[in-house]
């Protein structure tokens, strides 16, 4: 009952919040991208199963499952032929008592090198190259967390786990933000079974934008008919995600984790399975195959939507489309390499990227010992 009414209330709190505020639409969309080639093979349908550092990020409440001693993980992914850069790196520090862990997490989403053309053309009319700069327009989020075992016992388990989100955005020397926010998770774990919710952005997420511009940038501006923007705020509406997840027993050594998610999202309709004003619904499935907790095989799919069938440019007719991911792991002691192809379009618009990750369980000599 005390968890039916943390949740009854956890989902008050956001759909009052997002009645009452005005929000951009996909707003922070670069911490929507995923982590851990785990959780990108399985489609991101992590948040009731996840339980090591990349937690931070799905699910705070998992970082419990990382107990002992401190865990590092690295992630790197390119994206648009090595435009788009996107680097992830987490924390994780297990408390005395093993109830409790902190983590610190971080990510990075960037395009380097970008052509600033303000200047090309000269005021006679004439092209200079050499009036051509580069500058980068990068994305980080700094993520605080702390997890809780809130129950324990041989029947069931329950964890809960928070972030403090830190955000700043950077367009060269023209744009900056700086922007906070607050993630809030639970998991229950009963038997095979396990259950999850996170609500993102709980507090709403906002994005305090100011500019700069010297006279100069904004007189080609204006005579180019650009609007020369001025200070504003970005807020970024809540999100709940549901999770559940069951573990089955193939062999002596060999299981299946099969996990189901539903993104449910607060700012007006979206191109998703369930469209609706103000919510909408965004499934996700994965699946992991694991041999002796040394060799996983996943796959999943996310992101449904409707798209115009191949072709069918007289008819308009509309089919359902998905993005597919599938990867492999491999563990060798207390490191676990972990690989993800995954899409970042759909199966009839294919973007695929080749996604690493890497996993330390920061055991020293004593732990060895003790093991």
């Amino acid at each position: 009952m005390k968890l039916l009414r943390l949740y009854l209330t956890l989902c008050v709190i956001v759909v009052s919040i997002s009645a009452t505020a005005q929000f951009r639409k996909y707003s922070n969309e670069f911490l929507n991208i995923g982590a851990g080639g785990r959780g990108l093979a399985m489609g991101g349908a992590q948040i009731a199963s996840v339980n090591d550092g990349t937690a931070g990020y799905w699910n705070p409440a998992g970082l419990v499952g990382v107990k002992d001693h401190p865990q590092l993980n690295l992630m790197h992914a390119e994206y648009f032929a090595g435009i788009g850069k996107y680097d992830y790196a987490s924390l994780a520090i297990p408390g005395s008592n093993g109830k409790r862990t902190f983590a610190i997490t971080g990510l990075r989403f960037a395009v380097d090198d970008i052509m600033n053309t303000l200047f090309l053309v000269e005021p006679d009319g004439s092209i200079n190259y050499n009036n051509i700069q580069a500058f980068s327009s990068a994305d980080y989020a700094f993520l605080l967390s702390f997890a809780q075992k809130l129950k324990e016992s041989d029947k069931k388990n329950i964890h809960f786990g928070v972030n403090a989100k830190i955000i700043h955005r950077s367009v060269g020397k023209f744009a900056k933000a700086w922007g906070f926010g607050v993630d809030a998770g639970v998991q229950i774990i009963q038997d095979k079974w396990r259950f999850g919710i996170t609500g993102r952005d709980i507090t709403t997420t906002f994005n305090a934008w100011s500019f700069n511009f010297t006279e100069k940038e904004k007189e080609v501006l204006y005579l180019t008919n650009n609007e020369i923007p001025v200070k504003s705020t970005e807020l970024t509406a809540p999100r709940l995600v549901l999770g559940i997840a069951r573990d089955f027993k193939l062999g002596k050594t060999t299981s299946l984790l099969a996990e189901a998610n539903v993104d449910l999202t607060f700012d007006g309709k979206r191109n998703t399975i369930i469209s609706a004003d103000p919510v909408s619904a965004d499934p996700k499935l994965g699946l992991e195959l694991n041999v002796n907790s040394v060799f996983f095989l996943r796959a999943g799919i996310n992101n449904f939507q409707k798209a115009l069938a191949d072709g069918d440019t007289l008819n308009q007719k509309k089919v359902w489309i998905y993005q597919p991911s599938a990867g492999a792991g491999f563990k060798i002691q207390n490191v676990t390499i972990d690989y993800a192809f995954t899409n970042l379009a759909n199966q009839s618009n294919p973007l695929f990227t080749h996604v690493f990750s890497l996993r330390l369980d920061m055991v020293n000599d004593k732990n060895k010992k003790n093991k």
